[in-house]
């Protein structure tokens, strides 16, 4: 438990200053209310919990406790195993209904990172087990903030930009075929060739695709 909480802190997980509320090991149904209950009553309080109290509160208090995550500022689940860790991020997911990113080091982060939607893979001591099952891999934790602040932000305006692309382009060969249509008495007759159609889809217009996949 201290452990987790100094490296929490020394993580800026948690700020210094900040009052951390360790969650008491609980093996029943009362004993897991009453901690929830102690939790919940205080506010701006990051959360150190061990995986036996994780589990029976998932057991009978998972909505709650899920609640109680989503609010708190930080959370910190040490002990755990792997199968406990991938639970969280698939509770986390649906309860929230956003996207999670999990980040390890070690195989026993495997199931983890495979259950979040992003799963990144830092190599270390550990092996490159965690990094071979992961959608990134990294080989410090601090390229994190660059992975998600500048590449994670340029992907996400390139992928817009290009969808954006493909619906104008779609978009004004069907305006130009309906207003042919229109004029004609909406007669059954194509107003350009297939290959014509063909290559507007492809060869005609790729520069702007490449030009928006390649920007750097």
């Amino acid at each position: 438990m201290e452990t987790a909480t100094c490296i929490a802190k020394s993580s800026q997980l948690v700020s210094r200053t900040q009052n951390i509320h360790i969650f008491k090991n609980v093996t029943s149904r009362s004993e897991a209310h009453q901690e929830l209950n102690a939790f919940r009553r205080k506010q701006d309080t990051a959360l150190v919990i061990q995986g036996n109290s994780l589990e029976v509160c998932l057991e009978y208090y998972e909505h709650e406790l899920m609640e109680l995550i989503a609010l708190a500022p930080a959370v910190v689940a040490c002990r755990c195993s792997p199968e406990q860790k991938a639970a969280v991020v698939r509770l986390l997911e649906r309860h929230t209904g956003k996207i999670a990113a999990a980040i390890g080091d070690g195989g026993n982060d495997v199931s983890m990172i495979q259950a979040a939607s992003v799963g990144i893979g830092i190599v270390g001591k550990e092996g490159k087990q965690a990094s071979l099952a992961s959608d990134f891999s990294l080989s410090q934790f601090s390229h994190i903030g660059r992975l998600l602040l500048v590449h994670g932000r340029n992907s996400y305006k390139r992928s817009a930009s290009l969808s954006q692309f493909v619906i104008h382009r779609g978009l004004i060969i069907t305006t130009m075929q309906a207003v042919f249509s229109a004029v004609f008495y909406f007669s059954s007759v194509s107003l350009y060739q297939g290959f014509l159609m063909v290559g507007y889809a492809t060869v005609y217009t790729m520069l702007p695709v490449f030009s928006l996949v390649l920007d750097r």
